[in-house]
């Protein structure tokens, strides 16, 4: 199984980007993120109907998960963005339960990431 996330760029604070990923049928999609000098973290994850989601306390309000069984498709739009928020982001996929889905370990396959900077 191959993901690839994409959508990373260079935003202001304050802006907005979306990121993509295609899903694995049937798994739960995480995003993950990881900047320099830090563990990898859990960000939102989704589950395989689309029904349940998760975040991060940090995201919440800001960030938005969805995901489009039609067209493959997970997606986390990311407005309000902070510096803070700068990190390679990471799509993931997993059979996950709720206990373990902020744990990375918990998901079997991962994307190469895609860089997220945001400016002051």
């Amino acid at each position: 199984v191959q993901l690839q996330a994409s959508g990373g760029g260079l935003v202001q604070a304050g802006g907005s980007l979306r990121l993509s990923c295609a899903v694995v049928n049937g798994y739960t999609m995480g995003w993950f993120r990881q900047a320099p000098g830090k563990e990898r973290e859990f960000v939102a994850a989704i589950k395989w109907n689309g029904g349940t989601t998760y975040y991060q306390d940090s995201v919440k309000g800001r960030f938005t998960i969805s995901r489009d069984n039609a067209k493959d498709t997970v997606y986390l739009q990311m407005n309000s963005l902070k510096p803070e928020d700068t990190a390679v982001y990471y799509c993931a996929a997993g059979r996950v339960i709720t206990s373990t889905v902020r744990i990375p370990a918990s998901y079997a396959y991962w994307g190469q990431g895609t860089q997220v900077t945001v400016s002051s």
